[in-house]
């Protein structure tokens, strides 16, 4: 029992930090050379505008998603696995929809990577006992 928990959490863990790694990639090389490059399109400023906060709040919900499974998956509650298994299944949507609309690259990867970590994770996780 012992076992499989460190693994399940040693799984997690390794999926935060390739999906935090990927997130200080996307928002400290990414962001500035997109911004830049729509800033000198001719995109409408809405668009442009539209653009850029995208690239920061993708950053900023993959931080967000790290943290949630990291507290779920150190926390001894019944809710642990559901809420691992299902943030590690959002990634995998996120990683399908990156794949279909942008193609294969590193940010590919790591989130492909990230999701299926993370939710492996959580499948290891046993629900713990009901308390009385």
């Amino acid at each position: 029992m012992k076992g499989r928990r460190k693994a399940a959490q040693s799984l997690v863990i390794l999926g935060c930090l390739i999906l935090a790694a990927g997130a200080g990639l996307h928002l400290a090389a990414a962001y500035p050379r997109v911004s830049a490059e729509v800033a000198a399109s001719n995109l409408n400023a809405g668009l442009q505008s539209a653009l850029r906060a995208v690239f920061l709040m993708i950053g900023w919900d993959w931080i967000v998603i790290a943290i949630v499974v990291l507290i779920a998956a150190f926390s001894e509650t019944k809710l642990r696995k559901p809420v691992v298994v299902f943030l590690g299944a959002a990634l995998l949507v996120q990683a399908a929809v990156m794949l279909r609309l942008i193609g294969w690259f590193l940010g590919t990867d790591m989130i492909l990577t990230a999701g299926l970590l993370t939710l492996c994770g959580g499948l290891l996780f046993e629900r713990p006992a009901l308390l009385p």
